[in-house]
This record gives structure tokens, C-alpha cells and sequence, in this order.
């Protein structure tokens, strides 16, 4: 269970792209007050909890509902997320712009920057694939444990920038791209077998 824990929990937090995200919440919170850019974080990371859990409790149910074999979605949400990889080691993900009096905490912070398609391709994939309550709960656990590294990790955003500057950010999001698309083609191959198999 343990083990489990902790490979759910990795993987999850390099499918949610920590780094590029702290680069786009910086960014877009630039003209924010210390005290603004706190209460945005813990709203990015709330609306990241409920559209996670959503994506990865009801997962079973939509490929129910439009006949979608787990396998044959394991294909398309790791091309999906392969493609997303790929942006993040070029750098040419791009971040929405937005009027600063906007609210950004959901969108476009917590949708599509930090919960894109390849990461609700695999939240989909995760939670229709496992069966038993005590893996799901384990599963759920490493996912909130995750979410709550990333929102962790904008609350001390400033500080961090500080720490390794800009440049250290733009690497660890291109070294997050390289772990992502590893990821990404271990469920892409993992659905090619299954389905060939």
C-alpha cells in the first residue's frame, strides 16, 4: 500500500506540471499583493481538488456513457499527454492572458494550466483502472497528497523565485516535461498492448 501510495503520489505530481505552474502563477499574479497571491494559491488549489476528484471518481462512468474502452482512452490520453510533454520541454506551453482584475484562480490557474487534457487523461485512466476501495483510497489519498505539494509549493511562490530565480524554474519545467512524457508513453504503450493483446 505504501509503495502504491508513493507511485501514484509521483507520478501524479509531475502529471499536474508544478513547476510550470509556479511560473504562470507568478507571472500572472505579478501585480498581486503577498497577501493576494495567498488567497489565490489556496483558491487554485481548492478548484484543482474538486475538478481532480471529479475527473477521477466519475471516470468509470463516462466511458460508460460514450462507449469508450479504458484502453483505446489510455491511447489518446497519453498521445494527449505526450503532446503536453513536449510543450513543457520546448517552453511553448502558452499561458492565457488575462485582464489583471480578473479572477484567474480557476480559470486559467487551476483549468487548463495546472488540470489540462493530458492530466484529466490520466486522472480518467487512473480511477476507471483500479478496483478494489482500499486501492482507490490509497490512490485518492497520493492524489490530494499531490494537489496539496503543488499548493504548497504557490503559497511559497515568491519566495521560491527568489531561491532559484526564473532560469531555475524554466529548467525544472523543462526536467518535469521529460518525467511527464516518460508517463505519458508508459500509458500510451500500456493501452497499445492491452488493446493488441
Amino acid at each position: 500500500m505504501l509503495t502504491m501510495f508513493i507511485s501514484v503520489y509521483l507520478k501524479m505530481f509531475m502529471i499536474l506540471t508544478p513547476f510550470f505552474v509556479i511560473s504562470a502563477f507568478l507571472s500572472l499574479t505579478q501585480k498581486y499583493t503577498a497577501a493576494e497571491r495567498q488567497q489565490t494559491a489556496i483558491k487554485v488549489t481548492l478548484a484543482v481538488i474538486v475538478t481532480c476528484f471529479v475527473f477521477f471518481v466519475f471516470g468509470r462512468y463516462i466511458f460508460a456513457l460514450f462507449g469508450i474502452t479504458l484502453d483505446a482512452f489510455r491511447i489518446g490520453a497519453g498521445a494527449v499527454l505526450f503532446i503536453s510533454a513536449i510543450g513543457l520541454i520546448q517552453g511553448t506551453r502558452i499561458v492565457a492572458s488575462t485582464d489583471p482584475d480578473q479572477e484567474l484562480a480557476v480559470v486559467p490557474l487551476a483549468i487548463p494550466i495546472t488540470v489540462g487534457p493530458g492530466t484529466i487523461g490520466a486522472l480518467l485512466v487512473m480511477g476507471a483502472s483500479l478496483k478494489g476501495m482500499p486501492d482507490k483510497i490509497v490512490a485518492s489519498a497520493a492524489l490530494l497528497a499531490a494537489i496539496l505539494s503543488v499548493g504548497g509549493l504557490l503559497l511559497v511562490s515568491g519566495r521560491l523565485e527568489k531561491v532559484i530565480g526564473q532560469q531555475g524554474l524554466v529548467i525544472l519545467t523543462k526536467l518535469t516535461g521529460l518525467f511527464v512524457s516518460a508517463i505519458a508513453a508508459q500509458i500510451f504503450f500500456t493501452g497499445v498492448k492491452n488493446f493488441l493483446g
